[in-house]
């Protein structure tokens, strides 16, 4: 009986590989560790630097991009839809699309 315990733990583990981590929650992970270690600043920072200065828009949400420490805050203002790229290590605007 010990032996067919042993041999099924050992099939059960060799047929099913470890999950694959989500691309969206490995880039999420990357970004708080970039946050953590201090190479980008926080977001509400950049938030309150940006979002002030986009009157009329609709604040959309966040991406960061942990290898370059870019934020891109994205808006809606009258059906057009604008990207600001922020630099998470200053908070300056490097540029605007939209």
């Amino acid at each position: 009986m010990l032996m067919f315990a042993s041999l099924a733990l050992t099939l059960s583990q060799t047929a099913f590989p470890p999950p694959v981590e989500p691309h969206f929650q490995r880039d999420q992970r990357r970004a708080w560790e970039a946050r953590r270690e201090g190479r980008v600043l926080p977001l509400p920072e950049i938030e309150r630097r940006v979002v002030p200065s986009m009157r009329g828009a609709q604040y959309l949400g966040p991406e960061l991009d942990p290898d370059s420490g870019i934020y891109t805050l994205k808006f809606l203002r009258n059906g057009t839809v604008i990207w600001v790229k922020v630099d998470g290590r200053s908070g300056q605007v490097i540029g605007r699309t939209g």
